[in-house]
């Protein structure tokens, strides 16, 4: 595996408006080649935020259990 940088912003965008609400959503682009060899193209993803960062990945099923 290599290991590339990329800089990326995160883009505040226009979800909807109601009455005198505007609601934002959040996005960040990703480059191809780092989606590819993460291997996470198609899962639900989870966040862990901290102050100054934000990791993403895959979420983890929830176990069933038989009573």
């Amino acid at each position: 595996h290599s290991f590339i940088i990329n800089y990326m912003k995160i883009q505040k965008q226009l979800s909807k408006k109601r009455e005198k609400k505007v609601y934002y959503k959040y996005a960040i682009i990703i480059p191809p080649m780092q989606i590819k060899e993460s291997g996470l193209e198609g899962y639900e993803l989870e966040a862990e935020v901290n102050k100054g960062e934000i990791k993403i990945k895959k979420k983890k099923r929830a176990l069933n259990y038989l009573l």
